[in-house]
């Protein structure tokens, strides 16, 4: 089983690690920092250099049949090879701003309006999220945009930790979507909370505190159905 170092570390951008299975033009690793797609957050991509100077571009990783398979150009290395992985620092950053920036709209929007989250999605700097709400509109916003900003303000810090299942769901509204995303199966859940605003599971990738986030731009809202609402956000560079 993979070691998954950007749980407890989202900062940690090298790392040593030894090929424990090739498939394809794919690599398992025995720890890795690279985060594979899921829960919206898109992957990590970087570089495999071996102790001979080879480098291997990541470029995608996902998980497969449980294992992180990192997708690589060219021939990958072979099982038991040593190798450094050096993500992509700039993408995982804003990766990670974003990823928090979502959070903050997402605990505003449950705090103050009482709706819980239906969808969303995120690249670099740019983000999307779906709401269980009735109304929606320019002054809506503007609205959001300016409560969001102040939680930016606020520096609040971040943190994350892993609990057990059963304690993980005493705290109330764990679970921010409209439908239950925790298979049964997992025992411990990571929990990510912007201390006074925000407390949720998650697997994602996070900055420290809120101030690293940036202003956030509300850039559009769309209808997506009569209670299913859309607010499309951006970050400064």
């Amino acid at each position: 089983m993979t070691e998954l170092l950007y749980l407890s570390d989202g900062y940690l951008r090298e790392f040593e690690a030894t090929v424990t299975e090739v498939e394809g033009d794919g690599v398992v690793l025995d720890r890795t920092a690279f985060y594979p797609r899921g829960g919206g957050q898109p992957s990590d991509t970087g570089v495999l250099r071996d102790q001979e100077g080879r480098e291997y571009v990541v470029r995608k990783v996902q998980k497969v049949k449980g294992q992180v398979l990192h997708k690589l150009e060219g021939q990958p290395p072979p099982e038991g090879r040593e190798v450094q992985g050096m993500i992509d620092w700039d993408r995982r950053y804003k990766l990670m701003r974003t990823h928090t920036a979502l959070h903050i709209l997402c605990g505003v929007i449950w705090r103050d309006y009482g709706a819980s989250v239906t969808g969303g999605n995120m690249e670099p700097l740019k983000a999307r999220m779906d709401f269980e709400l009735e109304r929606m509109s320019a002054e809506f916003s503007a609205e959001v945009e300016a409560k969001i900003n102040e939680e930016v303000a606020a520096a609040r810090p971040v943190q994350t930790r892993i609990l057990p299942r059963e304690e993980a769901f005493q705290i109330p509204d764990l679970i921010r979507t409209k439908i239950n995303l925790l298979p049964e199966g997992i025992r411990e859940v990571r929990v990510v909370d912007i201390e006074g605003l925000d407390l949720q599971a998650d697997g994602g990738t996070h900055v420290a505190n809120t101030g690293e986030v940036g202003r956030i731009r509300v850039t559009g809202h769309e209808s997506k159905g009569r209670i299913n609402k859309r607010l499309r956000i951006e970050l400064e560079e």
